[in-house]
């Protein structure tokens, strides 16, 4: 595929997904969205599209019980998707996660020690970091993860880094209740990674798509594959809506980042053009590609197109 626009191919493309929330059994999550269907969904769109991710990071609730069962079952629908795509899987602890379980059965360690971790993915850092309470649902870290996480950083990666947590550390002024789980004392984190060379913030838990800055490095929450939540909801602390799911996939430059959203589920087409017209547009020149897209005169502008892309 050519260079149409201004930049470059991404160094690094990496697909995030959040809160999978699988129980044990298959059972359907409140009896009713049945997460694994949505989480074959997800998989099956991101490796259909074209952003052949090097890592596929899940920040956190993996399970929505922490049954050892989830874990076997969230292996056996990843792993045979990741390899197809070859993409390295990067898990992340989530509240809803049991550290015993999450680190005997997704990597073979007995341990109910915080669950941090290093990547490197083709000179790109990904830190794992666990933000998890054991026995509560808000965030926090302590003093012994705050100087690894320093003795990380101390050392800058070839291409950056990127954290990966499940709490994020900004507001949520749509939904104030989770103020209350929110990661706690976040000014101690910010101290560490302020001024390092953490590129992008990736996290989960609000089960809906929002982007901030802290610390001066971007933040990107992505959505659940389970169930997302009404922020419009009337007379509602919270509202979980089996509607809305997405994947995010984040593209790495020399000097940006740019995060992307995959609704998840069935859709109609309603407009669209087939990728065999990529061997027209690699014939033109970039002033024939303007004059035929671009121009609002144009022959392709001046007509409705089917979803079939015939005039």
């Amino acid at each position: 595929m050519i260079q149409l626009g201004q930049y470059p191919a991404a160094s690094h493309v990496i697909a995030h997904i959040s809160d999978t929330h699988l129980l044990g059994g298959g059972r359907p999550l409140y009896g009713k969205v049945n997460t694994i269907e949505h989480l074959g969904q997800a998989l099956a769109q991101l490796e259909r599209s074209i952003a052949q991710p090097q890592a596929i990071v899940f920040t956190g609730d993996l399970a929505d019980l922490g049954e050892p069962d989830a874990y076997l079952r969230l292996r056996e629908i990843v792993e045979p998707a990741a390899r197809r795509m070859n993409a390295q899987i990067i898990w992340v602890m989530g509240n809803h996660d049991e550290r015993p379980e999450y680190s005997r059965l997704l990597f073979d360690e007995e341990s109910d020690a915080p669950q941090d971790r290093v990547y490197d993915i083709d000179g790109l850092r990904i830190i794992s970091f666990d933000t998890t309470v054991p026995g509560y649902h808000h965030g926090a870290v302590t003093e012994d993860q705050l100087d690894w996480l320093a003795n990380v950083l101390s050392s800058p990666a070839p291409h950056g880094t990127l954290l990966a947590v499940h709490h994020p550390p900004i507001p949520t002024p749509l939904l104030e209740a989770m103020g209350m789980l929110e990661l706690q004392q976040q000014s101690r984190l910010a101290d560490v990674i302020r001024g390092t060379d953490v590129r992008a913030i990736l996290a989960g838990h609000l089960h809906y798509s929002t982007h901030s800055t802290f610390a001066g490095i971007p933040v990107s929450v992505a959505s659940a594959t389970c169930y997302t939540l009404d922020l419009s909801a009337k007379d509602r602390l919270l509202s979980g809506v089996d509607f809305g799911q997405s994947v995010n996939v984040v593209h790495v430059y020399d000097d940006q980042v740019v995060h992307s959203v995959i609704p998840i589920g069935d859709t109609t087409e309603v407009s669209g053009f087939s990728a065999e017209g990529w061997a027209q547009i690699e014939a033109m020149t970039p002033e024939q590609r303007l004059e035929t897209f671009s121009a609002k005169s144009s022959t392709f502008n001046s007509v409705e197109v089917s979803s079939s892309g015939d005039a």
